[in-house]
């Protein structure tokens, strides 16, 4: 008979991007009591350094809160989940969701629910779990309340959810003031009606201690000293520190193990604990060989969890050992052994990510759920010290085995514009055979949402800013697999490219920059066959960027002008990313990102052949 353990809360938070997840939940920790005013830090889950630098969670992580019900004075454990907002990082999103029992959604007053909302609520549902939703941001000068809520209630209904559903709590709340309240037209004075609606409206979770042992492993941690940790959820059973068990792998192998230590999560933190029961998260340190998915069972009587499916990848890209003329002088791992470790490491945890082996050597086929999910890999990779050159990403096709019809990824894709700037969106997602599906106007801006194959967003966002002077706001998510839509046109304009070694000179780029945008700025150190600028036809044309002026006695006043360059176009990862054509490459080391040709010499291009306008597929 399944018991209910009323001690504990496992709640999941769900939200888009910049909607104050993070900040909630530091209000949450502050007003908890469990802690000191100097142990909670602004954005304390964004523990790693590229979520604070780019201000979104990347990595699901766990805090424990210990809570007083002030109605039996009993000790509740919350355990909450901060979920990431971005569909790329799916694979964080799908493996803890099935570790709760319900879900926070939390949506802008200003800005709604936006696609990766849809997203993850979508999952939220599928796993049957119960919703709260909390209007975020109430006190923002632009604030629509209650069309905000109405937009979250037509969300429901579109993403199917039952009547039980559909008749959801809601809270009005300010994450930066640290204040709640049940209703919109009382402002609120504290944080404790989050804590009442988990009590009153997220269920207490079901388990049986007395049946046999049942627990999944839903992510995994690494550690020098103690090696892998999985951390999961007890569905049915008893664990105790030490005890033999038996881990069931996804494919159905059976590996018995002895657990070494068991802890539990109590604040930021974990603890050492001597057992835990059905409904608790744990972490397990010890086990060998443990896995995203896998069971642990009592090593008698083994009955495994159903393995949590996984989206398949969309995006693939080769990384290869950096060879360019500088390769070496920046970085520290730069072999493909050292290549090769890192991304079986990366393996591990990263369960959305999948990495083959090539013909070549020194080359490796790296797919994942979208450029930010591939982006942020690189990122960590060139800050650790590696070197590599990465490929223009290509999306995943696939062939149905029966009709043999092409089918490709399309993403929902989500446009906030000025009213005078919605000509230059509707023609550029337009050519890049987008479909209107949805169009409001709210106070001068509109609100365009569109389904776009996920090769047209290659290289949209850059465009997109550019045609509206930078006030266009674009999100997106994997919405389907559907019928391939046609040819996406790439990139309009050619490149220079430079013809030899040495340092950029200012006299040099002058005369350039009439001909298009420099990506390079005096004194700067260049090779043959790298990239130095957009040129402004749509033919690539090889420059000598390291010219120096030629030294006369004479003197004029027109040979001694100042020499006044524009700024250099600079670009980051994602950026070049997008940027790049099938015969380029991105260099990225520790110091620099570079683009490059994949043929370097300007006759080695000509034997080959090689032509800017193709888009292969991958099916």
């Amino acid at each position: 008979m399944n018991q209910v353990r009323n001690d504990i809360r496992n709640v999941a938070i769900i939200a888009h991007v910049d909607h104050g997840k993070t900040t909630l939940v530091d209000a949450l920790l502050r007003q908890s009591g469990n802690f000191r005013d100097n142990q909670v830090q602004d954005t304390m889950l964004d523990s790693n350094p590229l979520e604070r630098e780019r201000g979104i969670t990347i990595l699901a992580k766990n805090v424990a809160i210990n809570y007083t019900d002030p109605l039996t004075n009993q000790i509740i454990k919350i355990n909450l989940i901060d979920t990431p907002g971005h569909a790329d990082f799916g694979g964080e999103v799908e493996r803890v969701l099935s570790m709760a029992d319900g879900v926070f959604v939390l949506v802008d007053a200003a800005e709604g629910p936006m696609p990766q909302t849809r997203f993850v609520l979508k999952k939220a549902f599928q796993h049957e779990l119960r919703p709260i939703v909390v209007v975020n941001k109430i006190d923002r000068p632009d604030a629509r309340i209650d069309a905000v809520v109405n937009e979250v209630f037509d969300l429901f209904v579109e993403l199917g959810a039952d009547d039980e559903t559909l008749d959801f709590p809601i809270i009005y709340a300010s994450g930066r003031a640290g204040i709640a309240s049940w209703k919109a037209d009382v402002k609120g004075t504290d944080i404790k009606p989050i804590f009442e609606a988990i009590l009153k409206h997220i269920p207490a979770p079901h388990g049986d201690k007395d049946k046999s042992l049942q627990i999944q492993v839903s992510s995994i941690q690494y550690n020098d000293y103690v090696g892998r940790i999985g951390i999961g959820r007890i569905y049915n059973g008893v664990i105790k520190s030490g005890q033999q068990v038996t881990v069931v792998k996804r494919d159905g192998t059976q590996v018995k193990s002895k657990m070494q230590q068991l802890q539990v999560f109590d604040g930021f933190g974990r603890k050492n604990a001597d057992d835990a029961a059905a409904g608790d998260i744990v972490a397990l340190i010890g086990l060998e060989s443990v896995d995203i998915g896998d069971s642990i069972c009592d090593p008698l009587k083994p009955e495994p969890l159903e393995a949590t499916e996984i989206e398949p990848p969309t995006l693939v890209m080769m990384f290869s050992v950096n060879d360019s003329p500088f390769a070496g002088r920046e970085g520290k791992y730069v072999t493909s052994r050292n290549l090769r470790e890192r991304l079986m490491k990366e393996l591990e945890s990263n369960v959305a990510l999948k990495v083959e082996e090539t013909d070549a050597k020194d080359a490796f086929k790296v797919s994942g759920r979208g450029l930010l999910h591939l982006g942020i890999l690189i990122e960590n990779m060139r800050r650790e010290g590696y070197e590599l050159s990465i490929s223009k990403p290509q999306v995943i096709m696939h062939k149905d085995k029966e009709t043999g019809a092409i089918t490709e990824p399309i993403e929902y894709l989500v446009v906030d514009v000025p009213e005078k700037s919605m000509g230059g969106v509707m023609e550029l997602v337009g050519n890049r055979k987008g479909e209107l599906v949805r169009m409001d106007n709210r106070d001068g801006q509109v609100h365009l949402e569109f389904t776009i194959p996920a090769r047209g967003l290659i290289g949209l966002r850059t465009r997109m800013l550019t045609a509206t002077q930078g006030t266009a706001i674009m999100h997106h998510n994997f919405h389907e697999y559907a019928p391939a839509r046609g040819e996406v046109p790439g990139r309009a304009n050619g490149v220079m490219i430079s013809m030899s070694n040495g340092s950029v000179n200012a006299f040099a780029l002058n005369n350039l920059q009439q001909r298009g945008t420099m990506f390079v700025e005096p004194t700067q150190e260049v090779y043959e066959g790298m990239i130095v600028a957009e040129n402004a036809r749509d033919n690539d044309m090889p420059v000598n960027p390291t010219t120096a002026k030629k030294l006369t006695n004479m003197r004029t006043t027109s040979s001694d002008e100042n020499i006044i360059l524009k700024p250099a176009r600079k670009m980051t990862l994602e950026q070049a990313l997008e940027y790049i054509e099938e015969d380029e490459l991105v260099e990225a080391t520790p110091q620099n990102i570079r683009l490059r040709k994949q043929l370097l010499t300007e006759t080695a291009r000509k034997k080959a052949g090689r032509s800017r306008a193709t888009e292969p597929m991958e099916v």
